[in-house]
């Protein structure tokens, strides 16, 4: 909760700092690396910084989170959070990193704002960026507890079992550990970050759904490549040299777009890449022959181009109570629906919870699509794959 003596001073600011996000966190980003050049080498995602969006996520996050604590003192905005804390805890951040951030981002918030940034101001914002770095510090140590590691220590050494090309931008990659034992257990829906030595000696990380049963002794990550340098450098070094037999690091599974236990209906909506998670959770719903009404929608650009087709139909077919509908943008002679997905044209069972996954402009159009059919907001949940530019809108 904001102290009652900075929420008058955070709300007469927040306009000004929110106007000037952007160019704080251009700020902010330049001096980090400038001062810690490994963390962009190593943990930062190379081309998200390259096309900004990186500082976009960053300043949404800090606008949603301070807009939170003047709207619901008495609340935090806990979705936000948990996503941000578990792509941490795939990174493997530390406590002792927030404090590095602190030191560079309010030297960025003085060096915009100039003589503005009073010490009333300052004690103000401080507080707001420790309690939101408190909330997720907190968050990522229950999380690498429940995962059995170290804060931090999220990194183990697999082996890829089995590489299969999925279409002509995809493959899927079976892991395992080498000496044989079982992967551990993770929750349908969840993500592994895969850390690559590429040839410049950076160890650049990116997050992969895993797309395989929870219940299978192997994880399976579905990796589209992606063209351009540095924006897919890690998808496209795995497409063009990780074969079979190759050691690969992988770190604990984390992630809270993540199946329910209870037996509501759900509708899981997908485009492109985007059906890894939701394969994962058809996988687990088959494998413990559950009844529950599922509504499985898919958008792709063409048959040729929908990475586990089959897959996705055969687990279908195996859900009594499940149905599937496809859209592609060049659906030939296959029997899908053309054009772009439209939940509108579907039925869908009272009382659903929804579950999406796909690029932001999909995301946008399915939400507002259900929001509109009176699907509450509290039961769309979704995935972003990359950095969330969509912070605080969902909600």
């Amino acid at each position: 909760m904001l102290s009652d003596r900075s929420v008058p001073i955070v709300r007469a600011t927040l306009p000004a700092v929110g106007g000037a996000l952007d160019e704080i966190t251009e700020r902010f980003y330049g001096r980090l690396f400038a001062a810690h050049p490994e963390l962009l080498r190593d943990v930062f995602n190379r081309g998200n910084q390259a096309n900004g969006e990186q500082r976009k996520a960053l300043a949404g996050s800090i606008a949603a989170f301070a807009v939170a604590l003047l709207e619901n003192p008495d609340g935090r905005p806990d979705a936000m959070l948990s996503r941000i804390a578990h792509k941490h805890a795939s990174l493997g951040v530390t406590s002792e990193q927030y404090k590095t951030v602190h030191e560079h981002l309010f030297a960025a918030i003085v060096e915009v704002l100039g003589d503005a940034v009073t010490p009333e101001v300052a004690r103000a914002w401080d507080e707001v960026y420790w309690l939101m770095a408190n909330a997720l510090i907190a968050v990522e140590a229950r999380l690498y507890q429940e995962a059995g590691v170290a804060e931090g220590q999220v990194w183990r050494a697999m082996e890829i079992a089995e590489r299969r090309d999925e279409t002509a931008d995809t493959a899927s990659f079976v892991l395992r550990h080498a000496d044989g034992t079982p992967t551990v257990p993770f929750r349908p829906g969840q993500y592994v970050s895969v850390r690559v030595a590429l040839p410049d000696g950076a160890r650049q990380i990116r997050q992969y759904s895993l797309s395989s049963a929870p219940e299978h002794p192997q994880w399976r990550i579905t990796v589209k490549r992606v063209d351009g340098d540095p924006a897919g450098e890690v998808s496209s070094w795995l497409h063009s040299h990780a074969r079979t037999g190759d050691a690969v690091e992988v770190s604990a599974p984390f992630g809270d777009l993540v199946l329910p236990e209870d037996e509501k209906p759900l509708l899981l909506a997908s485009a492109g890449i985007g059906n890894t998670p939701m394969l994962s959770m058809l996988h687990h719903l088959a494998a413990t022959g559950s009844s529950r009404r599922v509504v499985v929608v898919h958008a792709d650009r063409s048959p040729a181009s929908h990475a586990h087709a089959q897959e996705l139909q055969r687990l279908v077919d195996a859900l009594p109570q499940a149905t599937l509908h496809l859209w592609y943008e060049e659906p030939g002679d296959s029997g899908a629906r053309p054009g772009r997905a439209d939940v509108t044209a579907v039925e869908l069972p009272a009382g659903a919870t929804a579950y999406l996954c796909g690029p932001l402009p999909f995301l946008r159009a399915v939400r507002s699509d259900l929001l509109d059919r009176g699907t509450a907001a509290a039961d769309i949940h979704y995935e972003v794959f990359g950095p969330d530019l969509w912070l605080g809108t969902e909600n």
